[in-house]
């Protein structure tokens, strides 16, 4: 996998009231390393940098250089502000890379199925991560899974997922990743149909037999003719 390298300080003020403000007015952005057993350390970096490792893909490899120390890590999490939507605060990961961790890999799905074409399927993508093992080196961005010949009969589970080399997937093989629906309103349109056509049919029913019913009663009522 590609390594990102990016230069950052350590944060000796973490905590110290308005420090994280003047941070991001500078277009930096306060983090934390944290795992392998260590002690976390706050550090601060650039927006640019993040974007250029956001930019390379999930689980990218970055080695932050921190002077006396390069660290090697992955970003576990980032931070929004609520309203601006900018970055605010990144999480990132200390791995060792010749030992293999867990992690979440997004599943991207390719091809097109040919039951939405015809059938008028929708695709229901269940599970859109999974988990795998493996060494930091060799984490991928993302998992395929092709849908060419799903039909609304099949799906596709882990097991069906074809992993990389050195990678291994953790949930249970049976586990669902995606298949075809097919939408609720077409599904009970015909029943629906014969419902109301049955309901419209009723009151030309019941007015036929009201109609003979008050003839019957007409004619007993009449005096019969001399």
């Amino acid at each position: 996998m590609e390594k990102i390298k990016i230069t950052a300080q350590a944060r000796e003020k973490a905590g110290v009231r308005g420090e994280l403000s003047k941070i991001r007015a500078q277009k930096m952005i306060p983090a934390v390393i944290y795992g392998a057993g260590e002690e976390p350390v706050s550090i601060t970096f650039s927006q640019k940098d993040l974007a250029t490792i956001q930019k390379a893909g999930s689980n990218t490899l970055v080695e932050i250089d921190l002077g006396k120390k390069k660290e090697p890590a992955i970003i576990k999490e980032v931070q929004y502000h609520v309203v601006s939507d900018l970055p605010i605060h990144v999480d990132f990961q200390r791995v060792s890379m010749n030992k293999a961790i867990e992690t979440l890999v997004p599943v991207v799905l390719v091809g097109e199925s040919a039951a939405v074409k015809a059938n008028g399927g929708i695709i229901d993508h269940a599970v859109r991560e999974v988990r795998v093992k493996c060494l930091p080196g060799d984490i991928p961005h993302h998992i395929e899974a092709d849908i060419t010949e799903l039909s609304l009969e099949k799906h596709i589970c882990i097991s069906d997922l074809k992993a990389p080399k050195g990678v291994e997937f953790v949930d249970e093989p049976s586990r669902m990743i995606v298949h075809v629906i097919i939408p609720r309103d077409e599904a009970v349109a015909t029943p629906a149909a014969a419902t109301a056509d049955a309901t419209a049919a009723q009151p030309e029913l019941s007015a036929t037999k009201g109609k003979k019913e008050e003839e019957g009663a007409a004619a007993a009522a009449a005096p019969a003719k001399k």
